[in-house]
């Protein structure tokens, strides 16, 4: 017997992105607001490039985020715009979680 019920047609994936040989992750999908990662980082040092404008919001953890010529901290709750075209270098003295969105 089946319950058709709960039963669900899967028409859209969520991505799984990896990056930094596994030791930044996210998930990735379409929200009300466009495009979105939930992510994960493990204590390091990184560098992203931004192709198009990006929205990051720091979940858990803190950030110590170079935009420009200087580096700002960003706590829990905390976020920053990084703006298309441009790289910018994150270090995570402790694992982190945050949300991206794009555009």
């Amino acid at each position: 017997m089946s319950n058709q019920t709960n039963a669900a047609v899967v028409t859209e994936t969520v991505a799984h992105n990896v990056y930094f040989e596994g030791k930044v992750q996210s998930l990735g999908l379409e929200t009300e607001k466009g495009k979105a990662t939930l992510g994960v980082m493990k204590k390091g040092t990184y560098v992203f490039s931004a192709s198009s404008p990006e929205r990051m919001i720091v979940i858990t953890g803190s950030m110590k985020v170079k935009l420009t010529d200087t580096y700002q901290v960003y706590a829990a709750q905390e976020e920053f715009d990084v703006a298309a075209g441009t790289s910018f270098e994150v270090i995570c003295d402790q694992d982190a979680a945050y949300l991206c969105y794009y555009g």
